[in-house]
C-alpha cells in the first residue's frame, strides 16, 4: 500500500453494502482487503490482453500477499467482447478452474471487463462472489459501481444481463497513469455528469480543477471519490432503476444512438465521447423545449471543449445516418416505455429530471437541427 489511508465510500446495501476504496497502490494491496471481507477464498481473475500487459502481474503478486490463488481468464479487448460468445468462454474458465459458489470473480479492466465478468459471476453456480477491479476512469466512477452487469445483442447494447452487486470494488488511481488520454478524457464525461445531474457544485469544481484531476494526486482520488458518493447515493436510493436511478442515464440516450450509428467502431467513438455528446445534446434539447436557459448549454459545451471531449455530432469523424435513423436507435433503446420516450432533461447545470413522454416529433426536428448535414 502507498503512504495515504485510500479513501472509503459504502454503497449502503443493508447487508449487501459493499465498499468502494480509492486511491493509489491499491492493486498491491488487493490480497489483504479481499481475503479480509472473504476469508479462504480462491479466485479467477477475468481480463483483457490490453490491461493484463500493464497490470495483470502486480494484481496476481498483491493477491498473494494474502494467500489467494488466482486462475486467470484473458479476453481480447474492445466492446465487441460483450458477447455470448465470450459469456461462455468466462463461464467455462471459472468452471475449468474448479472454483466455489463462495470463491470469487475479479473483474481486472474497464467497463466491457467489468460488465461481462459481473454478469458471469451472477450466473455461474448461480451466483458467485464478485469483485471489481476497474482499470479505467470510465470504470471507475461509474461501471464499476451499482451491480449493473451484462452483454450486448445484435439487437442493442446491455440488453441481456442481470444486476449483482460486487462485494468490493478496488479503485486504484495510480493504474490511470498508464491510460490513453482518449480514454481518459472519454472516462471524464461520466464524473462531470454527476455534477451535471445534481451537484452543481461539484461540476464548478471541475471547471476549476480539472486540469489537476488530469494531472493525478489528491485532486483525482477526489474527483472519483465524489463521482462514486454521488453514485452510491442513488443506487442506495434505487438499486433496480425503477426510478430515480434513472437520471444516471444524462446523456446517454443519445450517446447509445450516437455509438450504434457509428456501428460501435471505437475509433471513431468511444462510451464516454458519446456521452459528452449526448449530455451536450441533453442541454440543448432543455434549451430548445424551454426548459432551460441556452447559457447552461453553452456552459455545459464550454467545459467539455475545454477539456478536450467531442461536444457535436460534428464531431465525429464520418458519415452519420440521418436524423430519423438516429430517432430509430434512439426509440431501440431500453430507456423507452410503452412507445413515450424517456430523457433526462435539465432546468439547468445540476438540474436534471426525468422526462417521461416526450414527443418523438419533438426529437426528430432537434435531430436535423443538430445533424452535421443538418439544416444548420
Amino acid at each position: 500500500m502507498s503512504h495515504t489511508e485510500p479513501v472509503k465510500v459504502e454503497v449502503g446495501l443493508g447487508d449487501r453494502a459493499y465498499d468502494i476504496l480509492i486511491g493509489p497502490g491499491l492493486l498491491s494491496g488487493a490480497g489483504t482487503e479481499i481475503a479480509d471481507r472473504l476469508p479462504g477464498t480462491r479466485a479467477a481473475i477475468v481480463t483483457d490482453e490490453n490491461v493484463a500487459a500493464a497490470h495483470l502481474e502486480t494484481l496476481k503478486a498483491g493477491l498473494e500477499k494474502g494467500g489467494i490463488r488466482a486462475a486467470v481468464i484473458t479476453l481480447p479487448a474492445g466492446e465487441k467482447t460483450k458477447s455470448f460468445a465470450h459469456l461462455e468462454e468466462v463461464v467455462d474458465g471459472v468452471l475449468a478452474a474448479k472454483l466455489e459458489r463462495r470463491d470469487v470473480v475479479i473483474a481486472l479492466g474497464g467497463g466491457v471487463i467489468g460488465d461481462l465478468a459481473g454478469f458471469a459471476a451472477g450466473i455461474v453456480r448461480r451466483g458467485m462472489n464478485f469483485v471489481q477491479v476497474p482499470t479505467s476512469l470510465l470504470a471507475q466512477v461509474d461501471s464499476s459501481v451499482g451491480g449493473k452487469t451484462g452483454i450486448n445483442s445484435a439487437r442493442g447494447k446491455n440488453l441481456v444481463g442481470v444486476f449483482n452487486q460486487p462485494k468490493l470494488v478496488l479503485a486504484d488511481t495510480g493504474v490511470l497513469d498508464t491510460l490513453p488520454i482518449r480514454e481518459f478524457r472519454a472516462g471524464y464525461a461520466e464524473l462531470a455528469k454527476y455534477g451535471l445531474i445534481d451537484r452543481p457544485g461539484f461540476f464548478a469544481w471541475l471547471e476549476e480543477n480539472w486540469q489537476k484531476v488530469f494531472a493525478g494526486g489528491e485532486q483525482r482520488t477526489e474527483a472519483i471519490a465524489e463521482a462514486c458518493r454521488a453514485k452510491a447515493d442513488v443506487v442506495a436510493r434505487d438499486e433496480f432503476e425503477t426510478g430515480d436511478r434513472a437520471l444516471l442515464n444524462l446523456g446517454h440516450t443519445f450517446g447509445h444512438a450516437l455509438e450504434a450509428a457509428t456501428n460501435y467502431d471505437g475509433a471513431r467513438l468511444v462510451h464516454g465521447e458519446g456521452v459528452a455528446i449526448g449530455m451536450a445534446l441533453a442541454h440543448r434539447f432543455s434549451a430548445r423545449l424551454n426548459l432551460a436557459s441556452p447559457d447552461d448549454a453553452e456552459r455545459v459545451e464550454a467545459h467539455l471543449r475545454a477539456v478536450g471531449l467531442p461536444w457535436r455530432m460534428a464531431d465525429i469523424p464520418g458519415e452519420l445516418p440521418d436524423a430519423e435513423a438516429l430517432l430509430g436507435f434512439i426509440t431501440q433503446d431500453k430507456k423507452v416505455s410503452r412507445g413515450a420516450l424517456t430523457f433526462i432533461l435539465t432546468r439547468g447545470v445540476g438540474q436534471a429530471f426525468i422526462a417521461k413522454d416526450v414527443p418523438p416529433s419533438e426529437v426528430l426536428s432537434f435531430l436535423k437541427a443538430s445533424h452535421p448535414n443538418g439544416s444548420r
